[in-house]
């Protein structure tokens, strides 16, 4: 072979070894970052989870919160609470599933700028409530919404027609007015799920019947309002619920704190385009079939 081929060989080889090693570089960072994506943190430390946005009830959010109580690593959990309620199913889903991890481990609530209504239910499954000066609680009650468009029906000339097996069923409808019954069948249905909140906040926050009264009328509170009626703990933010483990519960301050994930099954592209889609598309209150517990303004 002459000096040229010779060359040319040697240059051929250094790419292909220069691509080979970037193929085997970028494979160690995909493998690295796909393990740092599922690895259990086998070090002590502090889990962080976050209840943000409108509450409704989620599988995959209660199978992450589960895994805490199994997970020796876990010493205690700070709950940051941003959130004005949701469903009410939703909210007791959350609330259960973190009694448990209370059982077990030591729990601190941090709410941020508003922890209302359901989110106030997710907030009382801990041991201790932290808020902020300014931030919304309370909001202790149930809320039940619709519509009633017999009106303009009747102005644009349509009759509704339905068939069905009792008064009450499909009551209330926004084709039907309502009825004596059906406002009645609804007030003893709202009734018994506020006594399940009232009774819920009075068993964990060790409420007597006036101070019960006094905190649980349906309004907002700020934390500077908040902590006079007991709802709260504590004023502060998350130093403030760190500060409370280290001296009720030994959890050294300088633990790291690890947050929770939860929902990545579906995937990245999946999961942004729905979350894009619900706040540009619909509003998920519209979509929903049961009683809320969320304060809005």
């Amino acid at each position: 072979m002459d000096a040229d081929a010779i060359l040319d060989r040697r240059s051929l080889k250094r790419r292909l070894i220069f691509w080979r090693v970037t193929a085997a570089l970028a494979m160690i960072v995909l493998i690295t970052v796909g393990i740092g994506k599922f690895y259990t943190h086998e070090e002590s430390h502090v889990a962080r989870l976050s209840i943000t946005g409108f509450i409704t009830e989620d599988i995959e959010l209660g199978e992450a919160i589960d895994k805490l109580a199994e997970r020796d690593e876990v010493r205690a959990v700070v709950l940051r609470i941003n959130s004005p309620g949701g469903t009410t199913a939703g909210s007791e889903q959350i609330y259960q599933a973190l009694r448990r991890v209370a059982a077990k481990k030591p729990m601190v609530a941090v709410i941020g700028t508003i922890g209302t209504s359901g989110g106030y239910i997710v907030a009382i499954a801990a041991d201790h409530i932290v808020a902020m000066e300014t931030s919304l609680t309370g909001s202790i009650g149930v809320l039940f919404q619709t519509a009633e468009f017999t009106g303009l029906m009747e102005k644009l000339g349509i009759t509704p027609f339905s068939l069905k097996s009792s008064p009450l069923k499909g009551q209330p409808s926004p084709v039907e007015p309502v009825t004596e019954e059906v406002r009645q069948a609804l007030r003893l249905l709202l009734q018994d799920s506020y006594d399940w909140f009232a009774e819920l906040v009075r068993d964990r926050r060790q409420f007597d019947a006036e101070e019960l009264k006094r905190a649980a009328d349906g309004r907002v509170f700020n934390g500077r309002q908040a902590i006079k009626l007991r709802l709260i703990d504590a004023l502060g933010g998350e130093a403030a619920a760190r500060r409370w483990l280290k001296d009720q519960h030994g959890v050294a301050k300088d633990l790291p704190t690890i947050d929770v994930r939860w929902g990545e099954d579906s995937g990245l592209l999946a999961r942004t385009l729905d979350s894009l889609g619900g706040k540009l598309f619909k509003n998920e209150r519209l979509t929903l079939d049961g009683l809320l517990s969320v304060w809005q303004p």
